[in-house]
């Protein structure tokens, strides 16, 4: 078998985000300024994480990052001139813990839980690695059991693509990273960061990619997960 671990990434990769967007459009309404500056702070955090890569591919000596959960706040409450803690809290209640409950009522992709029993009936292990807190979401999508080792990125200290969630994975699963596939939805996030850490990567769910091919070496295209589950296993 070409890979010795299947790896995925959960929101807009394990089903649509538009049926996440289309339940939190009210909240996203009615707080929006906070929404868009969360959105502003993680898209800096983003550029911190590619500095410092850059810096330390330079040979120079590059400054811890702050705690991730306090420097998101920190970043979102400057933006709004507001209390730091009163954000923190904000982002925890309103976003961490409340969207999730919202996957009771949310669908996966078509062939998601048969593709997922495939892999788990050939021996293959599954892991989940991904930015938002999934462990919540991923007990009422029903389909909590089927992975062996759940990541989420933030609680590592960065999010993707940096190198540092995607090394961990490798390390927990005790397997070089070579030897794992990881599959997402994001070309800049998902598969620019399993790339840039020596993973293969697959993009899924797009109806431009009628059959499986390879874009550059590691990196994988697939319509469906029936096309995944056949490459994978054939």
């Amino acid at each position: 078998m070409r890979f010795s671990a299947i790896a995925f990434d959960l929101d807009g990769t394990l089903y649509p985000n538009y049926r996440l967007n289309i339940r939190i459009m009210p909240f996203l309404l009615r707080h929006w300024p906070l929404v868009a500056a969360f959105g502003r702070a993680r898209g800096r955090i983003r550029r911190e994480q590619e500095e410092a890569l850059t810096q330390k591919a330079a040979g120079n000596r590059v400054p811890r990052l702050a705690p991730f959960y306090e420097h998101q706040a920190e970043l979102t409450a400057a933006m709004l001139n507001r209390p730091p803690a009163e954000i923190k809290a904000f982002i925890e209640d309103k976003i961490y813990r409340a969207w999730p409950e919202h996957f009771r009522e949310i669908r996966l992709f078509p062939h998601v839980r048969e593709c997922l029993e495939a892999f788990r009936g050939s021996g293959l292990p599954l892991a989940l690695l991904s930015d938002f807190p999934p462990y919540i979401k991923l007990r009422n999508l029903g389909i909590m059991d089927f992975f062996s080792l759940t990541l989420c990125s933030e609680e590592l200290g960065a999010l993707k693509p940096d190198p540092l969630p995607f090394m961990e994975l490798a390390r927990r699963l005790s397997l070089p990273p070579e030897k794992i596939l990881y599959v997402g939805n994001s070309l800049s996030y998902d598969a620019e960061g399993a790339l840039r850490t020596g993973m293969q990567a697959a993009l899924i769910g797009s109806a431009v990619w009628k059959k499986p091919f390879r874009t550059r070496d590691g990196l994988f295209c697939f319509e469906s997960y029936r096309q995944l589950q056949s490459y994978v296993l054939r």
